[in-house]
């Protein structure tokens, strides 16, 4: 949890480091493996169960393990290794944590690139890289809004009941730009009462009719699927997910129909969560708001700071456009993204002096935040 002392670690450390620039992540991916700096150990405390079985390894089938899905990618690897370092350093029992990344089969960096890149950076992680086969969804995407929308790894949180092994029944996915700052396992312990099969933070106030387009809600058939639901937004970025109970609706399926709707009709702007509201919308297990304080990255056209929203904080999420480690490349960063610095591994970070605020008036402003 975001608490005073966390507070004011991050304050000493930007009176101690300058607020500089950070070059940027170089688009040659060379001995990609050496561009991350080991991460601290993190080990269990006293009372976390025992893993595995006479010293044999990790099987992602062991019921004390915590399971979390990420995708994984060059334009997002940053990120992503900023996520589980952030995802280890808070949780109490770390070493029960198992990782399982999607990386496309036409990324430009192979899967033994990023799986070396992984190792190397959290030596003792429990994971595994799996092969997402993007032309499982090309046929299905429409263009949205913003092109980084459009990737199709974005739509991978739709397949991962097929790509995980059966065992693994429930699921936690995470997208590339969030940060966790409490246990994970409060996240992970969260009952999905009835046959729900997400949870996750539901926002009841945002206008849900502008996800859709005047088209579908004047087409009877199609907006029945909202018929006597209070259907509310709920952001795919972190989703606890019932893979047990998806399996049994074949839920991989109705998203697909659905985008097969938008591929000849049009009915939505955005890439990949519309299909997740049509299919699930008004009946999610809506958990609390500190686990996805999203919108951290802006509009999703401009590149515009936003300050986190009142209330405790578990997890940060910069959706939108803007990208923490990018806004610190450029020396224009947001306040909020002093909060994604400290978990930042990247190596080659050369500091330059673009960028100056007087460190009073900013950490006024970063209290006045938090």
């Amino acid at each position: 949890m975001l608490n005073i002392l966390y507070v004011l670690l991050l304050l000493v450390s930007l009176i101690s480091i300058p607020t500089n620039a950070i070059r940027s992540f170089p688009n040659r991916m060379v001995s990609i493996s050496d561009q991350f700096s080991e991460a601290p150990e993190y080990t269990n405390g006293f009372s976390c169960p025992v893993l595995g079985l006479n010293g044999f390894p990790i099987l992602s089938c062991d019921p004390s393990l915590v399971h979390i899905a990420m995708t994984i990618d060059s334009d997002y690897l940053r990120g992503t290794i900023a996520a589980v370092h952030s995802v280890l350093k808070h949780a109490s029992c770390p070493e029960n944590t198992f990782f399982h990344f999607i990386a496309s089969d036409s990324s430009p960096v192979s899967s033994q690139d990023l799986t070396r890149v992984v190792h190397s950076t959290f030596p003792s992680l429990s994971f595994r890289v799996y092969i997402f086969r993007e032309k499982l969804v090309g046929h299905l995407i429409s263009s949205s809004i913003r092109q980084a929308l459009d990737n199709p790894l974005n739509y991978a949180r739709s397949y991962l009941a097929d790509l995980l092994d059966s065992c693994v029944e429930r699921v936690i996915y995470l997208d590339s730009d969030v940060i966790v700052v409490d246990d994970v396992q409060r996240l992970w312990r969260i009952t999905l009462s009835g046959s729900r099969v997400i949870g996750a933070p539901e926002y009841c106030h945002a206008n849900f009719t502008k996800y859709f387009s005047d088209e579908f809600w004047a087409d009877t058939e199609m907006s029945k699927v909202f018929q006597g639901k209070s259907a509310c937004y709920f952001n795919t970025g972190v989703m606890v997910m019932d893979l047990v109970r998806w399996r049994e609706g074949d839920y991989t399926r109705q998203i697909e129909s659905w985008m097969q709707v938008q591929k000849e009709k049009r009915i939505y702007e955005l890439g990949s969560l519309p299909p997740f509201l049509l299919v699930f919308g008004g009946d999610i297990e809506a958990i609390d708001h500190r686990w996805n304080q999203h919108g951290l990255g802006g509009d999703n056209v401009v590149n515009s700071c936003r300050s986190l929203h009142p209330g405790p904080v578990s997890l940060l999420h910069w959706s939108g456009k803007g990208k923490p480690w990018s806004r610190l490349d450029l020396g224009k960063p947001c306040l909020v993204d002093y909060l994604w610095a400290p978990y930042d591994l990247y190596r080659h970070r050369h500091h330059h002096h673009h960028h100056q605020l007087h460190h009073h008036h900013q950490n006024q402003q970063l209290l006045a935040v938090l």
